[in-house]
């Protein structure tokens, strides 16, 4: 497999990421799972959305012309109002419950007099049907479903609804050096890519199906490689050209096809996505901290989008205040405080430092021409 020659401009590095992958399969689950997953299918109304002419304030249902005259009271999920109202009459009703045929307005308590001869301009009363018919579409193929849109399905009347399948992760953290806890002895490090690569990858709507730390051994690398049961493997620490870097030559092995390697930003340049003969992913990441956070944003972060079926969300937009230097051809991303209507450069970020990050609301993607003050993307890091 040749060596890519040039590195391949950060902008487009993350949309190759984004368009690579099919979404995976569909499965229905109780829609009270269904949060944080992507419809795989529009979601339509089993019924009109109200099923029926309803009170939209506690107050009094009245016939056409008044005075009026209370005859009794409706409460939500009661029994319906027996008789058409006829001018001059009125019940007492409360919010949701079903409007008596023959109601022309609801007047609320704060209002209401009933003494009057004409009801109101404004009825208070969402009449059947209004917010949507049955049959209608609620939400389409690729919505995200937040807690509102699960409220809104179930007043559709939806108990299951059909979403892409988490994609499955396998982080693989490569170094004779990486120990998993306690404090480092000299020549150690700890894995800082376990909790904040598998944050990312729950963030993202996947699950991550195995974490471990690996030697640095091509041997044991490729057979993480091809384990089955993840449809991506995240290796840190492995993409570069050191002697301990062995993705490459492993990844040539098993005939897998590179699609980015090599990235013009900074800090993450040495990054890599390939596809495998068989359909999975292999994402690969540096093994400085922050570098290795860039790449994850980059390459990892869309491509778990794409193969849920999520689309990458926009990047807002904010002009930037800092000292940076931004040189062609490489984008420079640099942690960044929002602070109100522009954001703020987080000084002294290092590729192997998560200091700034850390105290950072996002990353501002600096591109050549970019200036102190000029907008620049911002992306999210909560």
């Amino acid at each position: 497999m040749p060596t890519t020659d040039r590195a391949t401009p950060w902008r487009a590095a993350r949309r190759i990421a984004a368009e690579a992958a099919a979404p995976l399969p569909a499965e229905d689950v109780p829609l009270d799972r269904a949060v944080g997953r992507v419809l795989a299918a529009a979601v339509r109304a089993r019924a009109d959305l109200p099923g029926s002419d309803t009170a939209a304030m506690d107050g009094y249902a009245v016939g056409a012309g008044g005075p009026w005259r209370v005859l009794g009271r409706v409460m939500a999920g009661g029994p319906v109002w027996p008789r058409a109202l006829a001018a001059g009459q009125a019940v007492e009703i409360m919010t949701g419950a079903v409007v008596p045929a023959g109601a022309v307005a609801v007047l609320p308590y704060e209002t209401a007099d009933l003494t009057r001869a004409a009801a109101p301009d404004r009825p208070h009363i969402r009449r059947a049907g209004e917010d949507a018919r049955a049959g209608a579409e609620l939400a389409g193929a690729g919505w995200l479903v937040t807690p509102a849109v699960a409220g809104l399905l179930a007043q559709g009347g939806a108990d299951e609804v059909p979403v892409r399948r988490r994609p499955r992760v396998r982080l693989v953290v490569t170094g004779d050096e990486v120990i998993g806890a306690g404090v480092p002895a000299p020549g150690q490090v700890r894995d800082v890519f376990g909790p904040m690569v598998s944050a990312l990858v729950r963030g993202a709507g996947a699950v991550v199906a195995e974490r471990l730390l690996l030697r640095d051994d091509p041997g044991l690398l490729a057979d993480r490689l091809a384990a089955p049961d993840a449809d991506v493997v995240v290796v840190t620490g492995s993409s570069s050209a050191g002697a301990a870097d062995h993705l490459h030559r492993v990844l040539e092995k098993a005939g897998a096809r590179r699609l980015v390697d090599r990235v013009a930003c900074r800090p993450g340049g040495p990054q890599l996505l390939a596809a495998l003969p068989d359909g999975r992913w292999v994402a690969g990441l540096p093994g400085n901290p922050f570098a290795g956070l860039v790449a994850a944003l980059t390459v990892l972060q869309p491509l778990l989008y794409g193969l849920t079926g999520r689309a990458v969300p926009p990047a807002p937009r904010l002009p930037v205040h800092g000292d940076v230097v931004v040189t062609a051809p490489h984008t420079r991303l640099v942690p960044v405080r929002l602070a109100g209507d522009h954001a703020v450069v987080v000084p002294g970020s290092r590729p192997a430092s998560l200091a700034g990050a850390a105290g950072a609301d996002a990353l501002a993607v600096l591109e050549d021409g970019w200036a102190d003050g000029s907008p620049a993307e911002l992306l999210p890091l909560t």
